[in-house]
């Protein structure tokens, strides 16, 4: 059983939702503790941070494979220039940690080098998340895998043989603490491409819980994916997008963050539990069924027939299919208008 954050993701509550500051901090630490308070404010169970360096991402140089290609939120940018825009100061983590804390919110962190998982290890973080990109650094994830603490490990782009590698990377170093995360890792992704209905397979071939880690634009994917029993929603947040900053075009506003935690768990609660029969608010409503009722006042001694007797509401008399075995009898007793056919009138009390 994986255990984050103080619960079970055994699929008994509903999902966890993460917010992901991402480069939303825009380098400025009040900006990133407003958004670890309001992102607890709006609900979400935990807020991820990120910790690399842009040396430890990339190569500063004028290769043109440093580029970011054309079709991109950051089309024609150097890697180096707009990870060191995006970056967040290590130095910041434990007054995060403590603001988290103080809050009432858990947080995690995607390390993106070696040196950065030794550093969340100290610092406390609760989980170790490794983004899509990172999935096929095998040496880094054993290396968080060694840390022992849980795994929140993306798959966008991933193949099975990939997605497998990895999985067996970690528990090599028997960390079994794992959880994958279905993504599309396009900015912002189409929702013709998220594929949702690769989750149960997910669950089913890997044995591990599963969530998604959601860049889309809008909270359609994250009530989807709570139907398929998703553990986690990881969302990008931004306490405005109008503020700019290279992830804040597909980052959730506060008031949109607030709403995908009620859809979500709206979306949770209406799967409910496996149930026939009435549920207790439907006992009610069961008198307004059919039940066979005298269509017309019938004296003691007439045939029950079609023209005196029929299904209508409410219930209180003998089932509509029971007409088969009165049709004929004779009444042996007075019914009024409206009033039930019951068992009695077949013979049976």
């Amino acid at each position: 059983m994986v255990r984050l954050f103080g619960r079970n993701l055994d699929g008994s509550g509903p999902p966890l939702v993460v917010a992901e500051l991402s480069a939303n901090h825009r380098q400025d630490l009040e900006v990133a503790l407003e958004s670890v308070r309001v992102a607890a404010e709006c609900g979400a169970d935990a807020v991820k941070f990120q910790h690399f360096t842009a040396d430890g991402l990339t190569v500063k140089a004028d290769h043109p494979d440093l580029r970011v290609a054309k079709g991109s939120l950051w089309a024609d940018r150097s890697l180096y220039d707009l990870y060191a825009e995006a970056m967040m100061p290590w130095e910041w983590t434990d007054a995060l940690a403590h603001e988290a804390e103080s809050v009432g919110i858990s947080w995690l962190s995607s390390p993106f080098e070696f040196e950065a998982v030794d550093f969340l290890v100290t610092a406390g973080v609760e989980a170790l998340k490794i983004a899509s990109f990172e999935l096929v650094d095998l040496p880094l994830i054993r290396r968080a895998a060694r840390s022992g603490l849980p795994m929140v490990i993306s798959t966008g782009m991933a193949s099975v043989e990939e997605i497998e590698s990895a999985v067996s990377a970690a528990r090599g170093e028997g960390n079994e603490h794992l959880v994958l995360l279905r993504c599309n890792s396009t900015y912002p992704a189409n929702a013709d491409e998220m594929d949702l209905k690769t989750i149960p397979e997910m669950k089913e071939r890997w044995g591990v819980p599963v969530g998604l880690s959601d860049h889309t634009t809008n909270s359609t994917s994250a009530v989807v994916a709570t139907g398929l029993g998703v553990c986690m929603i990881e969302k990008h947040f931004t306490l405005d997008r109008g503020l700019g900053g290279p992830d804040a075009a597909f980052s959730l506003e506060p008031s949109e963050l607030s709403e995908l935690v009620r859809l979500v768990q709206e979306a949770h609660a209406v799967l409910g539990e496996v149930r026939f029969g009435p549920s207790k608010s439907e006992v009610g409503s069961l008198q307004f069924r059919r039940s066979l009722r005298a269509l017309r006042d019938i004296d003691v001694g007439e045939t029950f027939s079609s023209s005196n007797v029929g299904s209508r509401r409410p219930s209180g008399g003998l089932k509509p299919d029971d007409f088969g075995e009165l049709d004929g009898r004779l009444c042996s007793r007075r019914i009024p208008k409206g009033g039930p056919i019951l068992p009695r009138d077949l013979g049976l009390l």
